[in-house]
């Protein structure tokens, strides 16, 4: 199975000036626990996860104050959408994250989860009926 059969292309997209509580509510709202952030002027592509609010927040930052631009992942490491589910696992798990941006041809296709592979290889169990 290929990275393009288990990942989200419905993508939260941000600014590097949205506040980290809009980055959060934005993605409370869609329930998704990343978001790709379009900076042009800090190279291009990033992601802001979960994990980064969580950090800002321990550190006791304001996010009414922080900005995305400086919480986001700019080392971005990218999966193409003909990679395997696989090579998409070996890849978080050697680089210690859970999403990947999915570039096709320079452009951002969608984002894998490790949620959405694991969804791709347990197989959806129907409720038992009760007696």
């Amino acid at each position: 199975m290929l990275v393009r059969d288990a990942m989200s292309t419905v993508i939260l997209t941000l600014g590097p000036a949205h506040t980290l509580r809009q980055a959060a509510t934005l993605m409370s709202a869609r329930r998704v626990g990343a978001a790709v952030v379009l900076d042009p002027d800090a190279g291009g592509i990033g992601i802001l996860t979960e994990r980064d609010i969580l950090n800002s927040l321990g550190l006791g930052q304001n996010p009414d104050a922080e900005r995305t631009h400086a919480h986001t992942t700019t080392d971005v490491v990218f999966a193409a959408p003909t990679w395997t589910l696989e090579e998409a696992a070996r890849a978080m798990t050697h680089g210690g994250f859970r999403h990947l941006v999915v570039l096709d041809r320079g452009d951002v296709a969608g984002i894998v989860s490790v949620r959405d592979i694991v969804r791709r290889w347990i197989p959806v169990r129907e409720p038992t009926p009760a007696p």
